[in-house]
């Protein structure tokens, strides 16, 4: 078994409990790493170590039960993903799976009663070690409880996908081992309680002792625990749908997916044995995978440097933000109130042309309020607060005394710089003043006001409320007082801000329409809608691309167009296919299918292209604009590419963002001549 000399080992601390009713002691293991619940318990090979020891001195013991529970806030977030790209042959991948297999059979195999107290989030192997033991307990508080592996390349590996599927059937399995992990959702804990992957659900106050009773209770056989029988009839019809979904969803680009459901299937029928030395091998095929090490990587830039953007300056130069001024009530604009509204909680006003538009503004922001509170999402309490500090006004005089105002109004340069004129004589000087823009200039927004050196960007992702990119785009003149305030209300409204050069269209915005750029440029030529759009299919993308400017709206892809067509012109073609289809105002798609009437209305050249062709020119042209963007130096490095791409277009952890499939597809030393990450860091070194 490889070490990993950069484990926060986990250590199992044992101690013997009395509890009443009991004659014999209970042995109480707490998984502790000895750092704050920032800082979660993992198993690495030194934890899994531990753990094994003190089963051990446990089971000498011979107490009532064997129970595991965690330090504060966290139970066990699974295995420790830090040690992966140490192993370097499949043996040592093999040894990684049995180790864990070994030390958490220990638990089922147990003759005296074993008990997992889920206190807090329980993920991947954290989870697996709990189903191992004999029954389980979870806490209200615990925050998540899940088996993510197969979103980060991996599949439960050590025993998962076996007990699983045979403790609370295969439909509920399927949804924990694959949906959620792919549409990044979790278990709550009243949900495991009702689908049976807990036995006793209790507050989270009293839960330990509250834990200690019931299993008490338990031994002494006060407390029976039923579980269904497992209904296996339907089994493969479950798994053939599923496959159906993945298929379609990501057309084979998971490799860890197919791998998962293939164990799932083995569940209906295998020993446990059988499954768990399939769970070995195929565990050890991933790791070996690139798709595996672009998930790794992806997951690092997302936990880490995402809370650590390069290049801002020190926050001490923030300035504090007291009121918020909010310039338009359109819908992104309320989108924005409520926003800052509920993570800033201080004075937001709007304002717009009229009244009603205003009116309208405020009403969606309480309307809003009112469906958090409906959900048990917030409390009335909070929510009055929260509606005596939204209002709006078309006397502009009301932003006087805001700290921040942004601006959500259309994409045109000129009225922006109207609007900032104005209210520039209006704010206070030290405010600081922020545009949504998407694409268009910040340092030529700026030029003609007083103090163009408060002026930022602060590129919003639609959905507000879901996407989690913030793009903060420093002007030339943008001063280090303005930029620093800027990541510090991003950091508050719990955005990943990612430091920006004044470039058109910025950085995911200049890249999806560099893909776009190219399949018209294939359109234009002849090659069908319906051919381009399953073109990128074999990257697994979160959506086809007809489908994505279905969800943009051609024209506002267009206009993005235009200002990359008008500042780089060799590289983004202004298609006439596009400008029809704009000027049509027809819905691209209809029932998930290419609108016919909108084939009808183009013109196109007599070259079509297949599908083949119209990916490898797509993943070109990313390559070469991704080289030119790091060369201008838009941003600090390809890691704050592939974190925007990730978090603000929804490219999966498999594809790394995008620049790690660039380099193993060979696309990036093709087109620029090198790579852009050093080999090794986002794949298996060669």
């Amino acid at each position: 078994m490889i070490e990993n000399p950069n484990e926060v080992v986990t250590k199992a601390i044992l101690r013997l409990v009395q509890v009443p009713g009991l004659d014999k002691p209970a042995a109480l293991i707490t998984l502790d790493n000895g750092f704050d619940h920032k800082k979660p318990n993992s198993f690495g090979p030194g934890g899994l170590a531990s753990l094994d020891e003190a089963i051990t001195a446990a089971t000498a013991a011979n107490p009532a039960f064997i129970a595991l529970t965690g330090k504060p806030y966290i139970f066990c977030v699974g295995a420790d993903i830090t040690g992966m790209p140490l192993i370097k042959t499949r043996e040592q991948a093999l040894a990684l799976g049995e180790l864990g297999h070994k030390v958490f059979a220990r638990l089922k195999n147990s003759e005296i009663p074993t008990f997992a107290f889920v206190n807090g989030a329980a993920m991947g192997g954290g989870l697996e070690v709990a189903l191992h033991c004999h029954y389980r307990t979870v806490s209200t508080g615990a925050a998540a409880l899940a088996l993510p592996e197969v979103a980060i390349g991996l599949i439960p590996g050590w025993g998962g996908s076996q007990i699983l599927p045979n403790l609370i059937g295969i439909i509920n399995a399927a949804t924990v081992i694959l949906q959620n992990p792919l549409t990044q959702k979790t278990l709550r804990p009243k949900q495991a309680k009702e689908w049976g992957v807990a036995d006793a659900l209790f507050e989270a106050a009293d839960f330990l002792e509250d834990s200690l009773a019931w299993a008490a209770g338990v031994v002494k056989g006060d407390v029976t625990v039923e579980r269904p029988e497992i209904d296996r009839k339907d089994w493969d019809g479950v798994l053939e749908f599923a496959k159906a979904v993945l298929d379609e969803k990501l057309h084979g680009a998971v490799p860890s997916a197919n791998r998962a459901l293939e164990l799932l299937a083995l569940a209906k029928t295998a020993s446990f044995e059988e499954g768990t030395a399939a769970e070995t091998e195929a565990l050890a095929d991933l790791i070996l995978g690139d798709e595996a090490r672009a998930s790794l990587y992806s997951f690092d830039l997302v936990q880490r440097r995402a809370k650590r953007p390069v290049g801002v300056p020190d926050k001490s130069l923030a300035r504090k933000v007291t009121k918020v001024g909010i310039i338009g009530a359109g819908l992104m604009a309320s989108q924005l109130a409520l926003l800052f509204l509920r993570r800033l909680q201080v004075p937001v006003v709007l304002t717009d042309l009229d009244q009603e538009r205003v009116d309208k503004g405020v009403g969606y922001v309480n309307a809003e309020i009112d469906k958090l509170v409906s959900k048990r999402r917030m409390d009335e309490g909070t929510a009055a607060r929260l509606r005596q500090l939204i209002s709006g006004s078309v006397d502009k005089s009301v932003f006087a005394d805001a700290d921040f105002v942004i601006e959500a109004v259309f994409e045109n340069l000129d009225l922006k710089k109207q609007i900032w004129a104005e209210f520039e004589k209006i704010v206070k000087p030290e405010a600081v003043l922020a545009t949504n823009t998407s694409s268009l200039s910040i340092t030529e927004m700026a030029a003609d006001l007083q103090h163009p050196e408060r002026l930022v960007g602060f590129h919003f992702f639609n959905p507000v409320a879901v996407l989690p990119l913030l793009e903060i785009i420093r002007g030339e003149k943008t001063d280090d007082a303005t930029l620093a305030t800027a990541f510090e209300v991003g950091k508050t409204l719990k955005k990943s801000s990612v430091l920006v050069k004044d470039a058109p269209a910025f950085v995911v915005n200049r890249l999806l329409t560099r893909v776009t750029s190219e399949i018209f440029q294939a359109v234009d030529a002849g090659t069908p809608l319906d051919v381009v759009n399953v073109a990128m299919d074999p990257l697994g993308l979160p959506m086809r691309p007809i489908a994505l400017l279905q969800l943009v709206g051609p024209a506002v892809a267009y206009h993005v167009g235009e200002t990359l067509h008008a500042a780089f012109p060799d590289r983004y073609v202004d298609s006439p296919n596009l400008k029809r289809i704009v000027d049509a105002g027809l819905p691209v798609m209809v029932d998930k299918e290419i609108n016919p009437e909108v084939v009808k209305l183009l013109e196109v050249g007599d070259s079509p292209l297949t599908a083949d062709q119209v990916r490898q020119k797509a993943l070109d042209g990313l390559a070469e604009e991704i080289r030119i963007m790091l060369d201008e130096g838009v941003v600090a490095e390809a890691q704050d590419i592939d974190l925007c791409m990730i978090l603000g277009a929804g490219y999966p952890f498999h594809l790394g963002g995008v620049t790690p499939y660039l380099d193993r597809s060979g696309t990036a030393e093709k087109v620029t001549g090198k790579r852009f990450l050093r080999d090794g860091v986002a794949n298996v070194p060669a």
